[in-house]
């Protein structure tokens, strides 16, 4: 499977994740987010970074759901909830959240 952004080809493997996630940028993630039926707003800019920022920085680190509403709280300054992140991406942030961010297909259950 293959993606066309501004002239370019994207890999995607069968799950819709980008095959090399340093092939992500804005325009990608604003096409995968199409894709899944999203409009990107601010909220969802902050989850991609947080999941990316994870991924690159912190050894492929890519956290559950419930590491995710924790890491959000300290973010946003106020608790972040499961139902919160499920109105942003409602195929589990730990799952659609990671496939806008251009991140790898993560095969386990969402949650704890």
């Amino acid at each position: 499977m293959a993606l066309e952004v501004n002239g370019r080809t994207i890999e995607l493997d069968e799950n819709g994740n980008l095959v090399n996630y340093q092939d992500w940028d804005r325009e990608v993630a604003i096409a995968l987010a199409k894709i899944e039926g999203i409009e990107l707003t601010q909220a969802h800019w902050d989850v991609i970074e947080y999941l990316r920022e994870e991924y690159i920085d912190n050894n492929q680190n890519q956290p559950m759901e419930r590491q995710i509403n924790k890491d959000m709280s300290k973010r946003w300054g106020k608790k972040v909830t499961s139902k919160d992140l499920y109105k942003l991406f409602p195929r589990a942030p730990s799952k659609q959240g990671n496939r806008i961010a251009g991140l790898p297909f993560v095969a386990r259950k969402g949650g704890y």
